[in-house]
């Protein structure tokens, strides 16, 4: 896209005028920002506004907006991206416009690949580790070792290979306008880097084709899958921004069950661990899934890092973690949650803090049908903290916190440690009711232009 010109029009001037007098009325920056992007902001140079959450502290966040040309690219197939990337290491500024969907599951020349092609040649196959590791065999007490299981690390290194993408420092990755931009069955990995935005973009259908069972994952173990569709895993300065993130087509109710559980093969869709710190999610839809967003991998994670803004986003069928939260400093506002059960996925609850996570929660909206309890909006392990307010159950104030309370014998603690001041577009009073309304159109994937 080209740069804009110095010189505005008269009307885009106007709009900027008007946009500016809403913020001051009060209705929040959200229509200032949606403005410009329409009327005068290049979307693939636009930064993280100052003061917009975590990822705005300190040096901000820029991603790749110092690209020369050399360093700008659009891409459309999977061999285009991961040549765009280039090396995890290359801290160069790069700016990649993503046009259309591109097919993580694909080969160099673009030939779709499959389980079977991961599996060929390794030696696995499901009917041979279901009867290796059969409990009522194998037992209960023990990770799986021996040939079955080193031969699905194997198929699953292969496939991993071909879907995970790694993303250097200084990148700003946003999809095209207009072209149903997004990856479908693909990871973006941001391990280690500083200075990321991810923008536009539609993540669907990331699925592990090899799931390792886990007989000691709970009373009746798990299915572990290894996928999420953005992980941040020691990044900083991330910026992720009107996305969509979905399972589908392959939905968690068509999962079969092995052993008497779902073999489950979506992981998370924006997981935030191994001492992450200063991301903002912002203005995102996130539907048809089960484990949303973790922050925090781990109860022992050392304290002063994990410091999330989770604000604008849209939940819909989400079962759990949205977000669960460790150790971290987490503010999450004006996000609504609408938690009536959806093709299947049926809510756990919204909100968990636990591992001393200290979380704010104010002014956002649940939609909460008559079959789900409020108590069930929230969940702890009785050392976390949500200091909540204004929040909205079907247009009411309700003290969430007090009804989790009252039903659990883990009660969240109501004071935190911190107080959120990086709060630019925090909405209050009557635009909270409303939230259901504007974020329905402003949220998401294929709202900016």
């Amino acid at each position: 896209m080209a740069a804009p010109a110095h010189r505005r029009s008269l009307r885009k001037r106007r709009t900027l005028v008007v946009s500016a007098a809403v913020v001051a009325a009060g209705v929040g920056a959200g229509a200032l920002v949606l403005n410009a992007n329409a009327g005068t902001v290049d979307l693939y140079h636009e930064t993280l506004a100052a003061k917009d959450g975590w990822a705005s502290s300190g040096t901000g966040t820029t991603g790749g907006t110092k690209a020369d040309a050399a360093h700008t690219f659009t891409v459309s197939t999977r061999a285009q991206l991961v040549k765009a990337l280039g090396s995890a290491t290359d801290t160069t500024p790069r700016i990649i416009k993503i046009k259309g969907t591109i097919d993580a599951n694909t080969d160099d020349a673009g030939k779709k690949l499959t389980c079977a092609n991961y599996a060929s040649g390794t030696g696995y196959s499901l009917a041979s580790y279901l009867k290796a590791y059969d409990p009522s065999t194998y037992g209960r007490s023990k990770l799986p070792s021996g040939t079955q299981e080193t031969a699905r690390a194997a198929a699953q290194k292969k496939q991993a290979a071909r879907i995970v993408f790694k993303v250097p420092a200084n990148t700003s990755i946003v999809g095209v306008p207009g072209t149903g931009a997004g990856i479908t069955g693909g990871m973006l990995q941001i391990q280690n880097v500083d200075n990321v935005i991810v923008r536009n973009l539609t993540f669907a259908a990331t699925e592990d084709c090899f799931p390792q069972w886990d007989p000691t994952d709970g009373a009746d173990g798990n299915w572990n899958s290894n996928y999420d569709s953005v992980t941040l895993r020691g990044a900083t300065h991330v910026w992720a921004d009107h996305n969509t993130f979905t399972d589908a087509p392959h939905l968690d109710s068509a999962n079969p069950k092995y052993y008497g559980r779902e073999y489950q093969i979506h992981d998370g869709a924006l997981d935030v661990t191994k001492s992450s710190d200063l991301v903002t999610i912002s203005r995102n839809q996130f539907t048809n899934h089960d484990k949303t967003t973790l922050i925090g991998s781990s109860d022992s994670e050392p304290a002063g890092k994990l410091r999330v803004s989770i604000h604008h986003n849209v939940y819909k069928g989400i079962t759990q973690r949205a977000p669960l939260s460790r150790v971290g400093q987490v503010h999450i506002y004006n996000n609504y949650y609408d938690v009536t059960p959806l093709n299947g996925y049926a809510v756990q609850y919204s909100i968990n803090s636990r591992a001393k996570a200290q979380v704010v929660a104010e002014n956002n909206y649940w939609k909460v049908p008559s079959s789900v309890k409020v108590a069930k909006l929230l969940s702890g392990d009785g050392t976390g903290s949500v200091k909540g307010s204004g929040n909205l159950v079907n247009g009411t104030v309700t003290d969430l916190v007090a009804a989790y309370n009252a039903a659990s014998s883990k009660d969240l603690k109501t004071t935190v440690n911190w107080t959120p001041t990086l709060t630019a577009g925090l909405e209050s009073g009557s635009a909270v009711k409303n939230l259901p309304t504007s974020l329905g159109s402003s949220a998401g994937a294929g709202v900016l232009k």
